[in-house]
């Protein structure tokens, strides 16, 4: 398989009105990032995979976290498409910027 950097968008919106639905957001939120993604925006993170294989496999597991109400919206891009992205108004955050197309944070 040939290596080709991926990012890998998650969008989400989760209901929180009730304690359970509360607890069932920290409980997807706080896998999202043990999964390693960082925050890009409120509710869209994002992750850097090394291939399309590497996607299937984090998509699968963010299924399986997934709490059984709300919207959640995977979006797969390729590095170059990602760094075609226009901002209008902003910057990149700091994180975003140490990441860069790295898979880990380099301090």
């Amino acid at each position: 398989m040939r290596y080709k950097v991926m990012r890998l968008l998650c969008f989400f919106d989760l209901p929180v009105e009730t304690p359970q639905e509360k607890k069932e957001y920290r409980i997807f939120h706080k896998n999202l990032i043990l999964e390693g993604f960082i925050m890009l925006q409120y509710s869209v993170y994002m992750r850097t995979c090394p291939n399309r294989d590497y996607v299937s496999r984090i998509s699968k597991r963010i299924e399986q976290i997934a709490p059984k109400q709300g919207h959640i919206r995977l979006l797969m891009t390729t590095e170059k498409q990602y760094e075609d992205m226009k901002i209008i108004i902003g910057k990149k955050s700091n994180t975003e910027s140490i990441v860069g197309s790295e898979r880990f944070i380099k301090l």
